[in-house]
Parts: structure tokens; C-alpha cells; sequence
């Protein structure tokens, strides 16, 4: 993905138009994409550096952005295998070459013979043998892992993988989109199909989120965005990012975003099916965070005559609707609703606090995130139990209160 410094976006009669290259006016590109991927493929043990000024001279005649082309170079490197640094050695083969020419300070190219001063110099390049054979390498093996710790020295070990120059131009056309959504305030999503596939991207990528049902068939989910949260903010506007190239696998929904201008209102970014961007997302994971894993995996297939069902229902009543992460199904026929809590905002959990009293009538087990203030929003769920955690759900308390209901 490409950084917020890297996003390229005008703002026009208060729309958001990201950065997007197409056929008919940016054909060109096609054989640019197609030079930049022989760049990486014939680069092998080429460092960043030298890879980004290669990329740079291809664009030599050719006016550009220079964020489009530090954009390329991120995906091109974000796609590829690069060697890096294990255990620290780089940093330790530092420490012993600088202890070494240390001693022979000053280091000249040449020395002036015959002068004073010349007596106290040290060539280089004598120097730099000597330095070698006391460490048993190579100066050439010295240059190539003295900074193998810094990313610009990372040296090329496998190009990328994209299939042709067309992939990667579609490819920097969808991350322009993620980096424009980094200054969302809020979005809008309409799904008329895939919903539950939606949601599940939605939950998956952990946003603050409220859902309600339009009619038999069209949902729509309000979403927090980056500029919203209050806390965290840039590890969530990341994976608010990431709902982008999944919403691009389904069908049948559409996606208004409101997005923070420089100068501090706000223009729509809208999004559907239709306007042509194209994922490279592989199908999602089976859980929507390590918290739930954690726990699905603690818990296992069955347990006391208890089933642990992930996302086994949907609720509706009048426009809300409600998908708790796991749904518990006994052998005696009980079933257990289980919400998992973790960002939020105050807004998030009042909403989320209204969703569960609209459902007070099935059996909800909560469990909340210890953060200021969350646990305490629920006081207002009367008769309920609510099951803090930290970094992981114990399965002691969440036994004891299943084993509790009726």
C-alpha cells in the first residue's frame, strides 16, 4: 500500500479525484510499466537505491509527478523479496570497521610523499585490505553488508510478481483510491449483493461500523473513518484502506466516502463496481482479527455440549441489523450470542450499546477491550454480562456464562 505522502488528489466542485492512469490518455504508461518491471527483473542484488534511480531515469522524458514515480517504486518494492539484515550484524560489522580505521585516521586517497604531513597519512585503499584480511572478508563482501540494516541498501533477492505492466498500472490506480481514504471523516456503504461477504471484509479489517436494513435485500453500513477515530489513528486509517481492493471482489454496492480536504472541509469520493478499478486481493482470512482466532482456537469444535459458530446469524428488527462475530449453539438447543468489541469511539459504543437493547430479547455475551471507558458504557445493558480483555478472551469467564443462561 502507498503512504498518505505518496497520495496524489484533486479536489474539483467538491468531489475527491484520486490520481488514475487509463488507456486512452496515459497509454504510454503501458510500455513505461513494462520497462519498470525488466528494471526489477533483471536487478537481482541491485540495492533499493540503485533499483529507485533506475526507475527515476525512465522518466527522464517524460513530465511526472514525482509521486507517482516514488508511488511505482513503493509498489514495485512492496511486491518484491528484498534481503535484509538477521540479528543485528550489519550494525556489529560497523562498529568493528570504524574501530579499525579509527587507528589509521587520516585516510587520504593519496599520500603526499616526501612532507611531514604526508608521513602521518594512510592510503585508503591500503587501509581498507588491511581492515579486510583482519576481519577475513573481502572489502567488496564489507561494502555490500556494512548497511544491509538500512532499507535503501536492502538488496533485490526476488522481483515482483506482477503478471504484466497493465496489472501494475491497475494496481497503482486502486492505491491512489486507498490513499485518498486516509483523510476520510465518514462513508457510506450500500450493498444489494454479497452482503454478508461485505460485512465480513468490514469486520475483518476491524472498523467502526453501524449496519441497517433497507428493504429484503439492500443493507446499508455506516462506517467511522481515519479522521474520526480517536486514538490509533493511522493504524486504523491503514485498515480502513484495506476494505478497498476487497469491495472490489463483490458485486452490487456502492461507496461514498466524505474525505477531509487541506483545507478542512470535505468533498465526496464515490465508488462502485462500475468505475473500473480491479483488486489483486486473494480471498480473506477465516477470522476478522487475532483476537477472535485466538479465542475460536481456544475454544475448539465443541466443548461442555457447546458449538462455536462463527458470524451463524443475522438479526433484524425494524432498520437495524445485527451479525454478532460468533453465535454458541448447545446440544439442548440454547444459543448464545457473541460480540466481540474492540476500536472504538464514544459515538461507536452508544450505537453499538442502542444495537444490543434492540436485540435484549436473544441471549448476547459481551466481551469489551479494556480501554478508558468502554466497559463502563455498557453499564446501561442491565441484566447482561460483559467479559473484559486485554490482548486475549479467557475461556474460564466465558464458560462460566454460558453456563449461566437458561
Amino acid at each position: 500500500m502507498l503512504t498518505s505522502e505518496h497520495a496524489i488528489v484533486r479536489f474539483e466542485r467538491g468531489l475527491a479525484l484520486p490520481d488514475r492512469l487509463n488507456r486512452k490518455s496515459d497509454g504510454h504508461y503501458v510500455d513505461l510499466a513494462a520497462a519498470m518491471l525488466r528494471v526489477y527483473a533483471e536487478g537481482a542484488g541491485l540495492t533499493r537505491r540503485d533499483l529507485h534511480r533506475q526507475i527515476n531515469r525512465l522518466f527522464d522524458e517524460e513530465p511526472c509527478d514525482a509521486r507517482r514515480i516514488a508511488s511505482f517504486c513503493k509498489l514495485l518494492d512492496d511486491a518484491s523479496t528484498f534481503h535484509t539484515d538477521s540479528g543485528g550484524k550489519a550494525a556489529r560489522l560497523r562498529l568493528k570497521v570504524f574501530r579499525l580505521a579509527a587507528k589509521k585516521h587520516p585516510l587520504v586517497i593519496e599520500k603526499q610523499e616526501g612532507t611531514l604531513l604526508g608521513e602521518l597519512e594512510n592510503e585508503e585503499q591500503e587501509v581498507k585490505q588491511e581492515i579486510a584480511s583482519e576481519l577475513g572478508m573481502t572489502w567488496e563482501e564489507i561494502e555490500e553488508a556494512l548497511y544491509a540494516d538500512v532499507m535503501q541498501f536492502h538488496r533485490l533477492k526476488k522481483p515482483p510478481d506482477y503478471p504484466d505492466s497493465a496489472a501494475l498500472l491497475s494496481h497503482y490506480n486502486v492505491a491512489q483510491t486507498q490513499a485518498t481514504l486516509y483523510k476520510t471523516q465518514s462513508a457510506t456503504l450500500t450493498a444489494k449483493e454479497d452482503f454478508k461477504t461485505i460485512l465480513r471484509y468490514v469486520k475483518l479489517a476491524g472498523l467502526l461500523h453501524e449496519i441497517r436494513r433497507l428493504d429484503e435485500s439492500t443493507y446499508r453500513i455506516q462506517l467511522d473513518g481515519p479522521a474520526s477515530v480517536l486514538r490509533t489513528t493511522s493504524r486504523y486509517g491503514v485498515r480502513f484502506a484495506t476494505l478497498l481492493p476487497a469491495l472490489l471482489t463483490c458485486k452490487g454496492w456502492c461507496f461514498t466516502a466524505r474525505i477531509k480536504t487541506p483545507w478542512n472541509i470535505l468533498a465526496t469520493l464515490d465508488l462502485s463496481p462500475e468505475n473500473g478499478l480491479k483488486s489483486r486481493l486473494d480471498a480473506p482470512p477465516e477470522f476478522d482479527s487475532s483476537v477472535e482466532e485466538g479465542f475460536a482456537k481456544k475454544f475448539g469444535e465443541e466443548r461442555n455440549g457447546w458449538r462455536l459458530v462463527r458470524e451463524g446469524a443475522i438479526l433484524h428488527k425494524h432498520q437495524k441489523t445485527f451479525v454478532p462475530d460468533f453465535v454458541f449453539r448447545h446440544d439442548d438447543g440454547r444459543e448464545v450470542l457473541f460480540e466481540i468489541v474492540g476500536f472504538w469511539t464514544p459515538e461507536y459504543l452508544k450505537a453499538k450499546l442502542e444495537t444490543l437493547k434492540a436485540f435484549s430479547d436473544r441471549n448476547i455475551l459481551l466481551a469489551v477491550c479494556e480501554n478508558e471507558g468502554a466497559v463502563n458504557a455498557f453499564e446501561g445493558w442491565e441484566g447482561r454480562t460483559i467479559i473484559p480483555y486485554k490482548t486475549g478472551i479467557k475461556l474460564g469467564p466465558v464458560l462460566e456464562a454460558l453456563e449461566s443462561t437458561s
